[in-house]
Formats: C-alpha cells, sequence, structure tokens
C-alpha cells in the first residue's frame, strides 16, 4: 500500500529535489535505454539499444552536483519484455521526462521539498557577477543550491609607460564577454536582484561600460532592468567571495525576500545568540532534542544532508524534531548543503536552534527532572 507521485524535472535544480526526495527502497519508474541482445533469423546475434520503460526498486543513488546528473541504480521489479526481474539497470533521469516515485512512508520532509520544488515563484531570484580584473564568474543562487553558469577568464596586460591602447582593448574585451554572459545566462523576468561585486573599482568601470554599450546597442532589456543592478565589494573574483557578499549588511536588506538569505541570516542570529547568550544556541541533535522536548525552539536551523540519511531509524528522528518544532509554532529553516550558508551548518553537525528562553548547559548533571537516566 504505497502512495506515489509522478513529477516532471524541467531544469538542474529539480534533480537536486528529486536526489533529496529518493531513498534506498522506494520504487522508481521511469523511461531508460537498454543494450539489448538480438538475434537475427540466420542466428547472428548483434546488440541494439532500446528504449524501455522500467520500475526499479532503488539501491544506489549518485548526483553528480557540477553536471547536475541524478543516476539511480536498482533492480527491477516489473514485468518487461527486455528486461528480467531482479536483473540490475541504472536510469539516468533526464530533463523534461517524467518519472513516478513510489515510497511505503511519506514524511512531511519529502513533502515539502516537493511542494517547493513544484512552486514556480521559488526560482532563481538573485544572480552575482563576482570579478576582478581579467576574471568573472557568473552565479545564481537559487533556494536550494548556487549555480555556477559561467566563468570568464581574459589576460589583461599591464600598461605599459606611455601607451596603454593593449590594457584597454583587453579590458573591453573581457567587460564584453562578461556582458554577453549576462545576456545569455540570467532570466530578467525571474532575477529579481544582480550583485556585481568586486575589489576596488573593477565594478563601476563595468557597469559604466555595460549601460554604455546598453545605449549604445539599444538594448532594451539591459536599460529596463538597470534597477535591479547593484554594486557591492568582494574581496576576489573567486566563487567562495560570494559568502561575504551575501552577508554584507546592504546586501540582506535588498535580498530579504529570498530564501538563501533567510538562511545566512538565521545562521548569523545563531552565531551571535552562541556569543552572547549561550544557553540560548543549542547545537547537536542530542541538545537540540532536549531543548524541543521542553517547547523552547524558536528557530531550528537543519541541513537537508541528514535526511538524505540511509538508515530510517535515524532520519525519522531528524523529521520528528522538525514536525515536533512546527507542531509548537517554531520556524523550521532546512538549509541546502549547496549552499556556502549549508557547509558551515554541517560544521556544526547539521542541527542548530535558537531558543526563546535560556536553558541551563545540559551536559551538568540534573536533578530528578529527567528520571531515565537512574
Amino acid at each position: 500500500s504505497s502512495f506515489q507521485v509522478t513529477l516532471m524535472p524541467e531544469e538542474a535544480e529539480d534533480m537536486w529535489h528529486t536526489y533529496n526526495l529518493l531513498q534506498i527502497g522506494d520504487s522508481l519508474m521511469a523511461s531508460t535505454i537498454r543494450k539489448v541482445q538480438t538475434e537475427s533469423s540466420t542466428g547472428s546475434v548483434g546488440s541494439s539499444r532500446v528504449r524501455t520503460t522500467l520500475c526499479l526498486c532503488v539501491d544506489t543513488i549518485d548526483f553528480d552536483s557540477q553536471a547536475c546528473q541524478l543516476r539511480v541504480k536498482g533492480t527491477n521489479i516489473q514485468e518487461n519484455q527486455y528486461v528480467k526481474m531482479g536483473a540490475y539497470h541504472t536510469i539516468e533521469l533526464e530533463l523534461n521526462r517524467k518519472f513516478t516515485l513510489a515510497k511505503k512512508i511519506w514524511d512531511s520532509v519529502v513533502l515539502d521539498r516537493i511542494e517547493q520544488a513544484c512552486d514556480p515563484t521559488q526560482k532563481a531570484d538573485v544572480a552575482a557577477v563576482v570579478m576582478q580584473e581579467g576574471l568573472a564568474n557568473l552565479v545564481l543562487v537559487t533556494p536550494a543550491m548556487t549555480l555556477l553558469r559561467a566563468k570568464v577568464e581574459v589576460t589583461i596586460p599591464r600598461k605599459r609607460r606611455g601607451s596603454c591602447t593593449q590594457h584597454e582593448k583587453a579590458l573591453d574585451r573581457f567587460y564584453e564577454a562578461v556582458m554577453q554572459g549576462i545576456l545569455r545566462h540570467i532570466n530578467f523576468d525571474v532575477v529579481k536582484c544582480i550583485l556585481v561585486a568586486s575589489p576596488g573599482f573593477v565594478k563601476d568601470q563595468f557597469m559604466a561600460y555595460l549601460f554604455r554599450e546598453a545605449v549604445r546597442q539599444d538594448s532594451k532589456i539591459l536599460l529596463e532592468n538597470r534597477p535591479k543592478f547593484m554594486l557591492v565589494h568582494s574581496s576576489s573574483g573567486h566563487k567562495y567571495s560570494l559568502k561575504e557578499i551575501l552577508c554584507d549588511p546592504a546586501v540582506t536588506a535588498r535580498l530579504s525576500d529570498t530564501k538563501a538569505a533567510g538562511e545566512v541570516k538565521a545562521l548569523e542570529d545563531f552565531y551571535k545568540m552562541l556569543q552572547h547568550e549561550p544557553d540560548r544556541a543549542f547545537y547537536g541533535l542530542a541538545h537540540v532534542e532536549k531543548a524541543s522536548e521542553a517547547l523552547a525552539i524558536d528557530i531550528l536551523l537543519i541541513s537537508d544532508k541528514l535526511f538524505r540519511h540511509q538508515d530510517v531509524a535515524t532520519r525519522s528522528r531528524y523529521v520528528r524534531l522538525v514536525d515536533n518544532v512546527r507542531d509548537n509554532g517554531g520556524t523550521v529553516r532546512i538549509f541546502s548543503s549547496l549552499h556556502v550558508s549549508g557547509e558551515q551548518l554541517t560544521q556544526l553537525s547539521g542541527v542548530a536552534a535558537i531558543l526563546r528562553f535560556p536553558i541551563a548547559d545540559l551536559s551538568e548533571p540534573e536533578d530528578d527532572s529527567t528520571s531515565d537516566e537512574d
């Protein structure tokens, strides 16, 4: 008696969502390619590739976060003209092809994930161009992950005494390439804000170039979206500078309605609380569960990595924690392990909480209030 859902991944991020939905033991039905041995009437044996729909009992799940590809290996559990029952097969899920997922247990975390994945307003609403002279990284920040969309590298010769032409020509080539990247990869209908970040004046010079060109080429799309561009300082043009940009107060104010910024802020609030009122900032599963039992949790910070635990008992312990906090009026923020903030939370064991009221340090021996220790 298992309930099933049919989904269709439309973009890279949906593969990440699917990866977080799948568990060993689920059954997955999807279209796939299978190599089949054929024998002709003359008795010669050849092999051909056929497309068929298989239903597998999931055994291994492999996600490549760079290519956003998801491969699922398992055994065949439905009669099929090409594949024997119980035979192994690996399905690579494809964009724009439906798949059907059946589970014995559908918990709140899985159902939330499906809802989030199907909500169009959740998509990439922030883009960032992190640059320094000769290097630019164009990144989309979606609610679930940070996606590198383009990397531009151009060698810029030094200024020579008496002549800067080589230097300036190279800079123009560089800016032109970054501009093309922006036009190619940023969907202005969805993106609410484009952060342009660099050390020094690179960002200002680039913006001057961008809008000079926009006027010259009469690029309606750039001119209409000019208010969405925001200049910020970063220490370099490398992708890891994104972390400091997203923590910049001017940026957090501007991005206050996006989920990624909400996670960054929750983590910052946790660290502040840990510093000033450590009795109201707990981390580690055992401590956080105690706080939850005391109905003390205001905000639960938890990494999605923990729900990919294949041991059912462990996973359901995390799900129970999430449900308890919600039932008691607390807020739950599920962090993506593909975001910088999620990586930081993982260093704190992946689960932390900001409490409504202080609870004395749990590592001290308590009086008779807990009887299970006798």
